[in-house]
């Protein structure tokens, strides 16, 4: 929890006398067990790192181990265990981080998707306040509990959330220059890493994310850390691609450090990714604002689609996921049968059922909630959207095919968890199964 006085979101070491530039704590991991959202966690007296691959969809995986290029991956997959597990839905980043960083569903957390209608002004914003944010996270708890805790984001859109009540370390990539001490429990980053801060649309800004939670654990400056890479590559690359490879390998020489440390390493992923594309290769997208205009007439409805931040050069605000909010909501049920007439519509939900079935916050979104196909994205108005940055390619995430994510721990589970792991398994019960099942 945070200390009196002490805003959401700032993070620092606690201790009345801090030590010098880089130099490590004595650390000696606590083994308290602490409790969140209805889960209890006791972490084991080893490091644990939490690695959130961003829009990494299990066939990026699949051709990296088939190549040989991960070999530290493939020794999680060989000793640990590896599987697959559902994401939140909507399949969007700050979604998915939320949960992970919860444990729990955005109905407990309250992160609808990257941007909505906010029911208290009635203007669209982004979703990147800790404000917005109604649960507590694994992060504060475990701090609170004697961890050094550390998380470290390629984006900065999710660093106030993800560090909401903490005290310990907490860096964005993007931000990387901008790290103090006071204000996120280190500075000086760039020479922590020994490179230069990437720019945020790189494959290097994934690759800092590993190399700075490594710097960590090597200086013994953390013991408990959350590392989220971006899904730059992955928008622009499909998994057979060379640049996708690279990506791969770059990031197993990484996780290789963390091994090395002895941490207690788990993997999964956010949401994963597919292409959106026509036959020749141009973005197949359901304008559905103009639909709703032609249907229902001017200004009748309001689009929002959740997927919409400021990285518009990864995917053009075009996801696979979309709210209606209607003038006349009593339409809501004609318009909701009309939709799954539409080609492309896969799933239309009703705000009540969507609450219930997708396990979303009731007031964060619409009176309908619009999913479409693998291929398919939704967009509002073709003059709305920017198409420049997607005109080689629309690789996007959001709906029900970019569920499904992969779900690594380097070590053994135990035979409780083994079970479960072959039910239900959410990429929110990453931290869960790290720190209490391995072994």
């Amino acid at each position: 929890m945070p200390s009196p006085g002490q805003p959401p979101g700032q993070c620092y070491h606690g201790g009345s006398h801090r030590p010098p530039e880089f130099e490590p704590l004595v650390l000696v991991p606590s083994t308290a067990s602490f409790s969140v959202n209805g889960k209890r966690y006791s972490p084991p007296p080893r490091p644990v790192a939490v690695v959130c691959m961003d829009g990494c969809a299990d066939e990026y995986l699949d051709r990296a181990l088939l190549l040989g290029r991960m070999p530290h991956l493939a020794r999680i997959a060989r000793q640990g265990f590896r599987g697959m597990a559902r994401a939140a839905l909507p399949s969007f980043t700050n979604t998915n981080n939320a949960s992970i960083a919860t444990g729990a569903p955005p109905s407990v957390h309250g992160i609808s998707g990257n941007y909505f209608l906010d029911p208290d002004s009635g203007e669209p914003v982004m979703m990147n306040s800790a404000r917005f944010l109604r649960a507590p996270t694994i992060f504060a708890a475990a701090a609170a509990a004697g961890r050094n805790v550390a998380v470290v984001t390629a984006k900065d859109k999710l660093r106030e959330i993800l560090s909401t009540g903490l005290r310990g370390l907490s860096i964005s990539v993007e931000k990387a220059r901008e790290a103090r001490r006071e204000t996120h429990g280190v500075g000086d980053v760039e020479a922590l890493v020994g490179a230069p801060t990437p720019p945020i649309y790189s494959a290097e800004a994934s690759i800092f994310v590993l190399q700075a939670g490594a710097a960590f654990l090597e200086r013994e400056m953390a013991d408990f850390l959350y590392l989220s890479l971006t899904d730059y590559v992955q928008h622009k690359h499909a998994p057979e691609e060379a640049a996708a490879m690279e990506l791969c390998a770059a990031l197993d020489t990484q996780l290789g450090r963390l091994l090395e440390r002895g941490a207690v390493v788990g993997l999964t992923a956010d949401h994963g990714m597919n292409a959106k594309q026509q036959p020749d290769g141009s973005p197949n997208v359901m304008y559905l604002s103009r639909l709703l205009d032609e249907e229902l007439g001017k200004d009748a409805a309001r689009v929002i689609l959740p997927i919409t931040d400021p990285y518009v050069h990864h995917h053009g605000a075009l996801g696979s996921f979309a709210v209606v909010h209607l003038r006349d909501p009593e339409r809501a049920a004609w318009l909701q049968q009309r939709l799954l007439r539409e080609p492309g519509v896969t799933e239309v939900h009703d705000r009540d059922a969507a609450a219930r079935l997708l396990e979303l916050p009731r007031d964060r979104i619409g009176d309908l909630v619009v999913l479409s196909g693998r291929d398919v994205a939704l967009g509002t108005r073709p003059e709305e959207h920017d198409l420049a940055a997607v005109a080689s390619g629309l690789r996007s995430h959001g709906g029900r095919y970019e569920e499904m994510v992969p779900f690594l721990v380097s070590e053994p589970l135990g035979p409780i968890h083994a079970r479960r792991a072959q039910g239900d398994l959410r990429n929110f019960d990453i931290f869960e199964l790290t720190t209490n099942g391995a072994g």
